[in-house]
C-alpha cells in the first residue's frame, strides 16, 4: 500500500478509493502452506466493501493481477488501468532472466540487502539509468517496501499463488470494460512490449507513456500520472 501513500489525498478526493497488500507484502503475509489468489482475494474485497462496479489500478504484478479480475468478474469493473503490467506468458529477455537468476542467488546466500539493490536496480533505476539519476526518495521508499516482502515470503517459502484466470494472456480480448495503459518509458524494454500488447489486444484500450519513469511511474512522476488518471476516470465523476 505504500507506493500509494503520496497519492493518496488526491486519490480520495474525488473517489472512494481502496488500496491493499496483496499476501506477502506490506502488512499481508503469506498464508500458512498451500495455495491462494491474488486475483480472488482483490474480488473478495471489492464484493465485501461493495465497491463495484469500480476502476481498478494495477502496478507491475498487480497489472496482471487487475486483468484477472477484468476477465473473471467483468461486472466489478468500470475501468481498467495498467501501469506497466506483467503477463505470465511473455518471453521474458535475457535481462529478466539474469535478473531473477541474481535475486535469488543473493536470498540463498542469506544477503537481504544484496537481494534488495538488485530489484532497485531493475525496477527504480530501470536499465538506463544509475542509481545517482533517480530521486532518493523513492528508492528508500522501494527499498524499505522490497525488503519487508522478501521477508515474509521466506517466512513461508512454500506458499504458492494459484492464478484465477491461468490463461490471462490468450484472454486478453475478454477485457470488457476501458482500459488505460501506461508505461515509464525508461522502463525495461519487456513491459514496453507487453504494454504495446495490451493496447493492441484489449478492445478498448488505449495507451500512455511517461517520460522520465521506468517501472514506477506513480512513485517518479505523480503529477503525471494523476493527469492521466484524472482525464481517464473524468467521465466517472459525477
Amino acid at each position: 500500500m505504500r507506493m500509494w501513500d503520496a497519492l493518496w489525498p488526491r486519490l480520495t478526493a474525488g473517489h472512494r478509493a481502496l488500496r491493499v497488500d496483496l499476501r506477502g507484502f506490506g502488512r499481508s503475509p503469506e498464508p500458512d502452506g498451500g495455495g491462494h489468489s491474488h486475483a480472488a482475494d482483490v474480488v473478495a474485497l471489492i464484493d465485501r466493501h461493495r465497491l463495484g462496479p469500480a476502476a481498478v489500478v494495477g502496478c507491475s504484478m498487480s497489472g496482471r493481477v487487475a486483468l484477472e479480475v477484468a476477465v473473471a468478474r467483468p461486472d466489478l469493473l468500470s475501468r481498467l488501468v495498467l501501469v506497466d503490467s506483467g503477463l505470465p506468458d511473455h518471453d521474458w529477455s535475457p535481462l529478466l532472466e539474469e535478473y531473477g537468476a541474481a535475486e535469488e542467488a543473493a536470498i540463498e546466500a542469506g544477503d537481504l540487502e544484496s537481494a534488495v539493490e538488485v530489484n532497485l536496480r531493475m525496477w527504480v533505476d530501470g536499465p538506463q539509468r544509475s542509481p545517482g539519476d533517480v530521486d532518493p526518495a523513492v528508492r528508500e521508499l522501494v527499498g524499505r517496501m522490497q525488503r519487508r516482502a522478501i521477508e515474509l515470503q521466506l517466512q513461508q517459502p512454500d506458499a504458492r499463488e494459484a492464478l484465477l484466470v491461468p490463461d490471462i494472456g490468450r484472454r486478453l480480448g475478454q477485457v470488457a470494460a476501458p482500459t488505460l495503459v501506461i508505461t515509464g518509458d525508461l522502463d525495461v524494454p519487456d513491459f514496453l512490449a507487453i504494454g504495446r500488447r495490451l493496447e493492441a489486444e484489449i478492445p478498448d484500450a488505449r495507451s500512455a507513456s511517461i517520460s522520465g519513469a521506468a517501472h514506477l511511474p506513480s512513485m517518479e512522476r505523480p503529477d503525471e500520472f494523476m493527469r492521466l488518471l484524472n482525464e481517464f476516470l473524468r467521465p466517472m465523476i459525477v
